[in-house]
């Protein structure tokens, strides 16, 4: 008798496209170990990032505003949420394999630094081997999670995560649409994060945008999926033309009248100060990381362990580790 796992693989085979990637296909883990009963390969793989400590951080770390007080600001954590429904959709739409789109997404940004990709470029700067995010994520996943362990995902989901910045290249039409629906989530999010804090207005957004892609948020995010949708297939993944370069434009607009903008990011040059004080702080004292560091420290090198600490950190507790190491505790006499 088959069990539910595989009746999930048997049923695979008549959802999933020739061009998906079925459970039963997947070129395995790094480590080999027994399959699940109950669940497919990447199903595992989404529970194993959700239950991850690095996957809860992420709710206290920046999307794109610091520490805002209102309380529907995205985070980085609702970001990933939001780019995994925007994944599975397509993946769905398409015949794809959506639990592997959503292992993907749920993962891409799990090596994120606190501040955002202000906290990117700060490490970038101060590790004599550069720092970036999506890297870090696949080393969350392979190497820093359960005390050292790691998750050890399917070779797909790890090639996902490392491969969602643009540009890079896809080994799996999930990892396309996963790739899209990171940039389509945060270009429609943080335009709506910054009207919502009074940066720009709905009449503030170009012509071009309204037109072609809508009016409010949702508006926009409904028609770009439709259209990736509507001209996807035949084993390729896209936008029609006219779709293509209003996003292009939209995300041009982005970087000029958001991400660089000195009303929104006029805080973020107070990150460099506290990531590198922070990081030669520890490279100085590698003694006072936790233990799993300090063993880091010994078989890597002690800036490669200050890296990974300082990534994993959340915004609050990298500014309270800055407080309790720079600024001086108030002394009274009793």
């Amino acid at each position: 008798m088959s069990c539910p796992r595989q009746k999930r693989e048997i049923a695979e085979r008549s959802l999933i496209c020739e061009y998906g990637v079925r459970a039963e296909n997947s070129r395995g883990r790094r480590e080999s170990e027994p399959e699940c009963e109950i669940r497919t390969c990447f199903q595992r793989d989404i529970d194993r990032i959700t239950h991850s400590k690095s996957f809860r951080r992420l709710k206290h770390k920046t999307q794109v505003y610091l520490q805002p007080e209102g309380d529907h600001y995205r985070t980085r954590l609702t970001h990933t949420l939001e780019v995994s429904r925007l994944a599975r959709t397509a993946a769905r739409a398409l015949e794809l394999n959506e639990d592997l789109a959503e292992a993907m997404a749920l993962g891409h940004d799990l090596g994120h630094t606190p501040f955002g990709h202000a906290g990117e470029r700060a490490l970038d700067r101060i590790y004599d081997k550069g720092f970036k995010h999506y890297r870090q994520s696949l080393r969350v996943v392979d190497v820093l999670e359960r005390d050292g362990r790691g998750l050890n995902l399917c070779y797909e989901t790890r090639m996902g995560i490392l491969n969602h910045t643009h540009g890079a290249p896809d080994d799996t039409l999930e990892a396309t649409v996963v790739r899209l629906a990171d940039r389509i989530a945060y270009i429609n999010h943080d335009l709506d994060d910054t009207i919502r804090a009074g940066i720009l207005r709905e009449e503030d957004v170009p012509e071009l945008i309204r037109s072609r892609c809508g009016e409010r948020n949702s508006e926009r995010i409904n028609s770009i999926m439709l259209d990736l949708i509507e001209n996807s297939g035949g084993g390729v993944i896209k936008m029609s033309g006219y779709m293509q370069e209003a996003v292009d434009f939209f995300h041009s607009f982005m970087y000029s009248d958001v991400y660089t903008n000195p009303i929104a990011k006029g805080e973020e040059s107070k990150v460099d100060g506290i990531i590198a004080g922070i990081f030669e702080y520890y490279v100085k004292h590698p003694e006072k990381m936790p233990a799993e560091l300090q063993l880091i420290a010994e078989r890597e090198g002690t800036q490669r362990a200050v890296c990974d600490y300082v990534s994993g950190m959340t915004d609050g507790y990298a500014m309270e580790k800055y407080s309790e190491i720079f600024i001086p505790m108030s002394w009274t006499v009793k």
